[in-house]
C-alpha cells in the first residue's frame, strides 16, 4: 500500500474549500475523506458483505 504524506493531503483539502468556509465544512471533508479510505482498506482486505446479504438482514426488496 503507498505511503500518504497526511500534512500534503490536508493542505490539498485546505485548498479546495472556499474562502468563507467554516470549520464545520473542513471537519466534514475529512470525515468524508477518511470514511472513504477506511471503505478502500476493507475492500482491498476483503472485509466486503454481498449487497443481497445486506437486503436480506435489513428485511429490504430490491
Amino acid at each position: 500500500m503507498e505511503t500518504i504524506n497526511i500534512k500534503e493531503e490536508a493542505q490539498n483539502l485546505l485548498k479546495d474549500l472556499p474562502a468563507d468556509a467554516t470549520w464545520d465544512d473542513l471537519m466534514y471533508k475529512i470525515y468524508v475523506r477518511q470514511a472513504i479510505e477506511a471503505g478502500l482498506e476493507d475492500s482491498n482486505a476483503g472485509r466486503t458483505i454481498d449487497v443481497k446479504e445486506v437486503r436480506a438482514k435489513f428485511g429490504l426488496l430490491k
